[in-house]
């Protein structure tokens, strides 16, 4: 298995896409309400990804062995959907809760990012499925320096989600990811620390974990593509693009109207 380490070239070339990407989940915010569809924010990306940002999105047509061309520019999973649903005409309603899932290639670089989005007044479960998972990203983003290990990521989100009762699906990992989509490592959302691949400034990828409210099972529809919780519980994801830094950690994919930072990264 090889690690890509990134120079320079490649950093700036991942900052410049993670900025973009960003900027598109930004400007599809305003839109995620009751009565929109996912089609429309599916229309509503891929305009503003090619006509404003002259970028490409990477889901459309994307079709990895074993899998039939995802159709959409972008993935909206709603609900008890875990992950890669695909866009369509059914409006979304109050209460919903949707992960709107975004890859841009730049210049043949790629930025990843997903952002889970309540639609009008939701349930108090619904909203702190949202909130810990969010919570549970940063605290994985909090271990990455050079010197760890990607077990210590897998560990600390593991930690934080079971001690509040979610559980984390294992099936799908974050992952590395340049002038690939997809490429090594995998970033597992739990494990051990201390175990697997050490961390070295340069690398880049993914940490996306998806936790469900009740059991971890999950299945895949007819599409091809949808993932959903088995039992029907509701399902979160939030997702960032990170470089591993001389000192730490930098998030790529960072935006202005994306939420603030739990308290704890603060500090």
């Amino acid at each position: 298995m090889t690690i890509i380490i990134n120079d320079a070239e490649g950093i700036n070339g991942m900052r410049a896409v993670g900025r973009l990407t960003g900027q598109l989940l930004d400007y599809l915010t305003p839109f995620v309400k009751p009565g929109v569809t996912t089609n429309e924010l599916d229309r509503l990306a891929e305009q503003y990804t090619t006509q404003v940002l002259h970028a490409t999105s990477a889901p459309l047509d994307y079709q990895p062995a074993g899998y039939v061309p995802y159709p959409k520019s972008i993935c909206t999973s709603i609900n008890h959907q875990v992950c890669h649903g695909i866009p369509n005409d059914k409006p979304l309603k109050k209460g919903d809760i949707v992960n709107i899932d975004v890859t841009l290639i730049k210049d043949g670089w790629h930025g990843d990012s997903s952002r889970m989005f309540v639609v009008g007044e939701a349930s108090i479960a619904a909203r702190r499925l949202c909130a810990l998972t969010y919570e549970s990203l940063w605290h994985g983003i909090m271990q990455v320096r050079p010197g760890a290990y990607l077990g210590d990521i897998g560990h600390a989100i593991q930690k934080f989600a079971e001690g509040h009762g979610l559980s984390v699906v294992r099936e799908f990992c974050g992952h590395g990811i340049g002038r690939k989509f997809h490429d090594e490592p995998q970033v597992l959302h739990y494990g051990k620390p201390g175990t697997l691949d050490k961390l070295e400034a340069g690398m880049i990828f993914t940490i996306e974990p998806m936790l469900n409210a009740g059991r971890r099972d999950i299945k895949e529809l007819g599409d091809g593509w949808t993932i959903v919780t088995k039992d029907h519980s509701l399902s979160a994801q939030w997702e960032h693009t990170i470089l591993v830094t001389p000192e730490g950690y930098e998030v790529l994919t960072l935006s202005e109207g994306g939420p603030p930072l739990p308290a704890f990264v603060k500090a």
